[in-house]
């Protein structure tokens, strides 16, 4: 008899603005953790605000991508050859150790019902991608107001009330 266990860790850290979803994914087997290239953080920075930081040392801004599809948000990075750079100096530049890693990545993650994507910005080496989740006035929580007393009277369609006063 074997018992297997999965690990859904990877799955938690690349969803945004779930509540309930955690224990769906608890039931489903067999999930892939996949590649742990870029790092990245998720951090809450407001009540209803995400952010999501990606480590991309070497991209710039060109080389970048950020797509939303539905509810799924792609950062995509594909280093482009920057051949002026060396014939700018006269010498073709030659790489003794490349610890960078310019490889083409693409990082999808989930997001919950009624997050949106504000912004993005790049800085130091960083990708930082603003979230925000806005649900709508219809769908929040509201408080109904309780009266006591008497029911209200409802008249049937069509019929004029002259009297609402209850016949004993």
């Amino acid at each position: 008899m074997f018992m297997r266990t999965f690990d859904l860790s990877p799955l938690y850290r690349s969803t945004v603005g779930f509540d309930r979803l955690f224990s769906l994914l608890d039931q489903v087997g067999g999930v892939d953790a996949g590649t742990t290239y870029p790092p990245y953080n998720i951090e809450r920075t407001g009540e209803n605000a995400y952010r999501i930081t990606v480590a991309v040392a070497g991209f710039t801004d060109r080389d970048l991508s950020i797509d939303v599809k539905e509810s799924t948000l792609s950062i995509r990075g594909e280093r482009k050859a920057d051949e002026s750079a060396g014939s700018a100096v006269g010498v073709a530049g030659e790489v003794l150790y490349q610890g960078i890693a310019a490889r083409a990545f693409e990082r999808r993650f989930q997001l919950a019902d009624h997050v949106e994507v504000r912004g993005a910005s790049l800085a130091n080496g960083l990708l930082h991608v603003d979230l925000v989740r806005e649900v709508p006035e219809k769908l929040k929580p509201r408080s109904i107001a309780i009266t006591s007393g008497t029911a209200p009277q409802v008249a049937a369609p069509g019929t004029k009330v002259i009297d609402a006063k209850v016949a004993a």
